[in-house]
């Protein structure tokens, strides 16, 4: 609904003169109003780019400091956490381990340059030619798989081959490594058979797979049989208890092994040990870590 009020304003973008209906109207035309807009939100970034530069120039730079975090170290010599752990490890770069926290000294990482070896340089190592193959029907026979099978397998994990007179012949250290990175854990010795899983259980072949996929049972291929691990199919299935895992608190890792936190974190994400998320609390399995950080003896 328009107003019959005229009132006489004076254009706050472009200066000019004009006739308003409301008190509130700042600009003549929506020219105008559009640019003003632009311009007081160019303004807000500048002001927000402004504010974040001089709150980041107010932060002591790393290069100023004298004791640094290994994050920061890690930073300064523009190497990885795991590098900067890995060389306080080997004591090459010293450290210092407080209750929850570790520091380094700028001074110890400059005199690691004021003693340096002289450089070499480092001479490329050439790689062993390969002399050992399997035809594709050795590969057949040994692990039990078709054709079609291996060609796949060896597109995607970068199985070295060769052609000579017709036949392919595939690495055999390659091949080895890869069916022993997927062998099954020697600690499973009973299994199950789709067949004895339909016939126990009155299941489907189709509700078998979803079964063994959402649960994540063991399996393993002989031919063309595939077996499923008897004691993780029959816990899920609630057949048998759940053996009760065992597990560090963060706290109680770092006590028992005289580890920081951030050093803690690192052996288990490289090492890929097992957690668990319990409420606000990280556990960490107990016998990975334990098998990880044991003691070295020679038997």
């Amino acid at each position: 609904m328009s107003s019959n009020i005229e009132i006489k304003k004076k254009c706050k973008w472009c200066g000019q003169i004009f006739i308003a209906h409301k008190t509130t109207t700042n600009y003549c035309s929506h020219r105008c109003n559009n640019a003003a807009y632009k311009e007081r939100i160019r303004q807000e970034r500048i002001a927000s780019y402004q504010k974040e530069f001089s709150m980041n120039a107010e932060e002591p730079s790393v290069e100023d400091k004298e004791f640094y975090t290994p994050p920061e170290a890690a930073k300064l010599l523009g190497i990885s956490r795991a590098s900067i752990y890995r060389y306080m490890a080997d004591n090459v770069i010293k450290a210092v381990q407080f209750k929850g926290k570790t520091l380094v000294r700028r001074k110890d990482i400059e005199l690691l340059f004021e003693n340096a070896a002289e450089y070499k340089k480092r001479v490329p190592i050439e790689k062993a030619p390969i002399t050992d193959f399997y035809t594709t029907a050795e590969v057949k026979e040994k692990y039990h798989v078709n054709e079609s099978w291996i060609f796949a397998v060896a597109k995607k994990n970068n199985i070295p081959r060769t052609f000579n007179r017709g036949k392919t012949y595939w690495s055999k250290k390659h091949m080895d490594a890869y069916f022993a990175k997927k062998a099954p854990n020697p600690d499973i010795t009973e299994w199950y058979s789709t067949q004895e899983m339909q016939e126990k259980f009155g299941m489907t072949l189709s509700a078998i797979y979803t079964f063994v996929s959402k649960n994540a049972i063991p399996k393993k291929k002989e031919g063309i049989m595939v077996y499923y691990s008897k004691k993780h199919v029959d816990i899920a299935k609630g057949v048998a208890a759940p053996e009760e895992p065992q597990y560090y608190t963060v706290v109680e890792a770092m006590e028992k092994f005289n580890l920081t936190r951030d050093q803690l974190y690192h052996y288990a994400k490289y090492h890929n040990i097992s957690k668990i998320k319990k409420g606000k609390y990280t556990l960490i399995s107990k016998p990975e870590l334990d098998k990880l950080l044991a003691a070295p003896k020679i038997e």
